[in-house]
């Protein structure tokens, strides 16, 4: 397990990345992206995400790993925790649009992720209900 400081670098890592570059299905630029890139900054060793290009293609590949919907996908990955426990790098998930969940990071205080209303790169969210979250 990491360091709150190497925990704090490796999300300082995926911020730089994340923070503003735009949501966009086509160039792989989406929240489960944003949470593999992760991922890996904290030393795990998530699965390959498949190819999909749109929305409708990443409904079908989340079909295909067999996992009805995101939390289960990190529920296969991380172990569980209250969402009131989350340390700096862990992950969440709130209710997202276009028939998807979105993945969020916690950031010391603060989730960050893509906003509908704006997805010009990553955003403080306010965040009245979190579906799951999960130790990375």
């Amino acid at each position: 397990m990491l360091s709150s400081v190497e925990r704090a670098a490796a999300t300082r890592k995926t911020l730089a990345k994340y923070r503003t570059l735009p949501f966009d299905w086509s160039k792989r630029a989406t929240c489960i992206h944003l949470a593999r890139y992760h991922l890996r900054n904290m030393g795990h060793r998530p699965p390959a995400i498949p190819d999909f290009r749109s929305a409708l293609g990443a409904k079908r590949a989340l079909e295909k790993t067999g996992f009805a919907d995101m939390a289960a996908l990190l529920d296969s990955l991380l172990p569980s925790i209250a969402p009131a426990s989350a340390w700096v790098g862990d992950l969440a998930v709130l209710e997202g649009g276009e028939g998807f969940d979105s993945i969020v990071i916690h950031a010391g205080g603060k989730w960050l992720g893509y906003h509908m209303d704006d997805l010009g790169g990553l955003k403080p969210l306010v965040v009245t209900e979190i579906k799951g979250a999960w130790r990375a």
